[in-house]
């Protein structure tokens, strides 16, 4: 009688879902293996050895950063809280532009293997390269867990009946093992190949949807207030009633609710007929106080992820980096074309998605939406489910690979190769390299448990306003700036960083405690904050979103402190601003690591 169920599970499983799901699965895992045999070096494991063409780290920047945020969170966020949404994808895009402008080649000329290494050589402190570490760990797990989110959803949805923390294991732990196998020259061209699959799976399925349940501006208009002129949908009828899905100028207008719970949560302690006036009062001004916050976190965080950063260096030179930024800016502008559609016609076609929650709930609107022709009768709508489920185990599948990689360089490389073991062999390295990974994909696996309630883009937004705080105002004071002091950078950093990682773990702390599964019984003790930020709204914006004071604060301290302690300023400082700026033909150009190495004698 036991295996009733089980048997009942696997017969509702679609095969045309599992078979594209097995087939990008086994395609990862066999160009990994396959990039054993070519992965034998430090070089290779770290920076694939300097070699990546243009062509190819542009596809491979692109899959890692078109992460299940961009697959399945910017639709999610799209369908639930309207245009506002799309600066999501917007400023996801221009931070590339002032990575482009202002990073890419300087970082690249210098010649590290790590952020963590560039942090020291610029200053000539090894203790600012422990520090360095720190973030390299903060932001990646940080980002990790809205991965490890979009897995859970993927293989719930695929094999229903499935907790969401199997699925999590699961991909969690092949990516560990392809990680471990092949480095940073093994991902590369996994996630080269897994940028175009996310873009033939996020596109192909929106044409088709389209010619069948009706054009984009139809469902625009279906998703008016109440006495507008609405397009006619096809012959779908439009199932969404108030409650699940309100329709209202707000939802396609910006600076639109796109707001902090706190305001929601205050206007419902208020009597009936005080709400409509706090809402009309409180919600826009902090609407935009949220959005500008975003805006600053998604642009200088893109210039601050050290999963991205660490890219440049496996370009040949200042130049191909900047090239390969430049191709990077206009393939993630085409994939964001897609997901805003998917958010539009869900809002209109699947209200239903509005009642879950977690892996249940609207980030799983681009798995969703193809079943509607499965509905018809229609053996398309599976094969549509199937590509749409392999374009999401690519998008976490990348971008979890590429987070690996850079935080298993930290412990590898910067921990265990220059500061605990700096004369360890080659072979030495390699060995920890495989271990740091095992044990930094085990700890992303254990938090990814814990974050079904809170969604994909929300989680990401944060994990930038970090970045943003932390490493985006190092880098760009270091590389323009020639008086900045170690001093500077690192009380900077440290304050700007560490504020923005308190602030966001409360607010997800409080959310969790809001849970009605096993999460909220886990995080009970902090119930107590929603009561707070309730009477204090603006507080929560605040912490929910940080970068609008982080990132001046760590910039104002930087400019401080270094001013205080201008006698500390590099004695080669000169030297070093000719290496970030200069053109590669005047020869300028280091391998920091390289020569740092011959000269401590390693």
């Amino acid at each position: 009688m036991a295996a009733a169920p089980v048997l009942a599970q696997a017969a509702s499983v679609d095969p045309w879902i599992l078979a594209f799901s097995l087939v990008t699965v086994a395609v990862t895992i066999w160009m990994g293996f396959r990039s054993r045999k070519t992965s034998k070096t430090a070089s290779d494991f770290f920076v694939a050895g300097r070699s990546v063409s243009v062509g190819w780290n542009a596809s491979a920047i692109s899959g890692e950063y078109l992460s299940a945020a961009s697959f399945m969170g910017v639709a999610g966020m799209v369908m639930s809280s309207g245009y506002d949404a799309l600066w999501y994808p917007v400023c996801y895009a221009c931070g590339y532009l002032f990575l482009l402008l202002f990073i890419a080649g300087p970082l690249r000329r210098f010649g590290a293997y790590t952020i963590p290494d560039f942090a020291e050589g610029r200053f000539d402190s090894p203790l600012f390269r422990k520090i360095a570490v720190c973030f390299v760990l903060f932001i990646g797990f940080f980002y990790t867990m809205p991965q490890m989110k979009g897995a859970g959803v993927t293989l719930a949805y695929i094999f229903p009946g499935m907790p969401y923390w199997g699925g999590v294991v699961l991909v969690g732990a092949v990516i560990t093992f392809n990680v471990a196998l092949g480095g940073m020259k093994g991902i590369t061209l996994v996630q080269a190949f897994q940028y175009w699959a996310k873009m033939f799976a996020i596109s192909v399925p929106i044409f088709v949807l389209m010619s069948v349940l009706g054009f984009y501006n139809q469902h625009v208009g279906a998703n008016r207030a109440p006495g507008e002129t609405a397009a006619p949908v096809s012959a779908i009828t439009r199932k969404a009633t108030p409650e699940k899905a309100p329709k209202d100028e707000a939802w396609i207008a910006p600076f639109g609710p796109l707001t902090t719970k706190a305001v929601n949560a205050a206007a419902a302690a208020l009597p009936v007929e005080q709400r409509a006036a706090y809402l009309a009062e409180h919600q826009r001004p902090y609407s935009l106080l949220y959005t500008y916050s975003l805006i600053i976190a998604l642009v200088c965080g893109t210039a601050g992820l050290p999963h991205i950063l660490v890219r440049f260096y496996t370009n040949p030179d200042g130049v191909a980096a900047k090239r390969t930024t430049m191709w990077v800016m206009i393939l993630i502008g085409v994939f964001y074309v897609f997901p805003p559609v998917f958010g539009v016609i869900g809002r209109n076609l699947m209200p239903e998605l509005y009642a879950g929650v977690g892996a249940k709930g609207t980030d799983k609107v681009v798995l969703e939406l193809p079943t509607l022709l499965s509905a018809r009768g229609s053996v398309l709508g599976s094969v549509l489910s199937g590509i749409t489920c392999a374009g999401a185990f690519a998008a976490f599948m990348s971008t979890f690979s590429g987070l690996l990689v850079s935080m298993t360089g930290a412990l590898a490389h910067d921990i265990y190769g220059r500061i605990l073991r700096p004369q360890a062999n080659q072979n030495e390295r390699l060995f920890a390299f495989k271990t740091s990974a095992i044990l930094v994909g085990s700890v992303a696996i254990v938090l990814g448990c814990f974050v079904e309630p809170l969604e994909i883009n929300f989680m990401v937004g944060q994990a930038f306003a970090i970045a943003a705080a932390s490493y985006f105002p190092l880098l760009f004071m270091s590389v323009w700036w020639r008086g900045m002091t170690m001093q500077g950078a690192a009380t900077g950093m440290l304050t700007g960083g560490l504020c923005a990682l308190g602030a966001a773990a409360l607010t997800n702390l409080g959310t969790l405690a809001l849970d009605k599964g096993p999460m909220g019984k886990i995080f009970a003790g902090f119930a107590p904050l929603n009561a707070f930020w309730a009477q204090h709204p603006l507080l929560r914006i605040l912490c929910e979103q940080p970068a609008i004071w982080t990132v001046p604060l760590a910039i104002t301290l930087m400019v401080i402190v270094s001013k205080l302690t201008a006698t500390a300023v590099p004695g080669d400082i000169r030297m070093k601003m000719l290496v970030l700026h200069a053109p590669e033909k005047l020869g300028l150009k280091q391998e920091y690591i390289q020569e740092h190495q011959a000269g401590a004698g390693h």
